[in-house]
């Protein structure tokens, strides 16, 4: 069991969804009025995305010899939503206050092979989190901890691309949501809404489900077929 999961993104309209272009083309904020309306308690960004807008400056850098987590689980504290965070290795740095930060718990998805040291510092800032795969994160098993342990039942896929598509690519999605908005990026390697597949893989085939206009922004949703 996992929890239902949407992800829904503001794009140019040719696919691109850097943050500070996608401002540009979304200045009433519409994007956060459907996010809202998706009823979504709970969110899940990538480490680009936490990188950008969340954490500190710098990476952490344990003072010891590596020694690898393992699979491990600290549930700092019960609430209706989470901000999840995805960070492989666990180098990201948080301010003391991350419920003040994200408006919610923060809770990281990291994999075995973070160092211990790392866990140690996420206790010391009271921030959850679930260690889980030996080669690169379990994205599968740590949906499932979502809902079975922390209670999340629906859950938003807010960014980035590369973390898009690798959920996507593991039958993660349940429904895609995007908003398209009124500008045109076209600068050269910029992510796109879903990225990263490997070439060999076949388009993932939808259904249409809504279509909305919101003072010249379309929201277009589909559920994964």
């Amino acid at each position: 069991m996992r929890p239902y999961i949407i992800c829904h993104m503001m794009a140019s309209l040719d696919g691109r969804i850097d943050c500070e272009m996608t401002e540009q083309i979304d200045d009433t904020n519409h994007y956060y009025g459907a996010l809202a309306q998706l009823a979504c308690p709970s969110t899940l960004e990538g480490k680009t995305t936490l990188a950008m807008h969340y954490a500190q400056d710098g990476e952490f850098r344990p003072q010891k010899p590596q020694e690898d987590a393992g699979p491990q689980l600290y549930k700092a504290v019960d609430a209706e939503g989470y901000a999840v965070g995805v960070d492989t290795r666990g180098t990201l740095l948080w301010d003391d206050n991350t419920t003040e930060l994200f408006g919610r718990p923060l809770l990281m998805i990291l994999s075995e092979k973070c160092s211990q040291e790392y866990l140690d510092y996420l206790k010391n800032k009271h921030i959850s989190f679930i260690t889980i795969g030996s080669d690169g994160i379990d994205l599968g098993s740590a949906m499932q901890t979502l809902r079975t342990v922390f209670g999340v039942e629906r859950l938003a896929v807010v960014g980035g691309g590369n973390i898009n598509g690798s959920m996507l690519d593991q039958g993660l999605i349940d429904e895609v949501s995007m908003m398209y908005g009124y500008g045109i990026d076209g600068r050269k390697g910029m992510v796109a809404a879903f990225d990263g597949r490997p070439a060999d893989r076949r388009p993932v085939r939808l259904t249409f489900k809504s279509v909305e206009e919101r003072d010249g922004i379309v929201w277009l949703r589909y559920q994964v077929k």
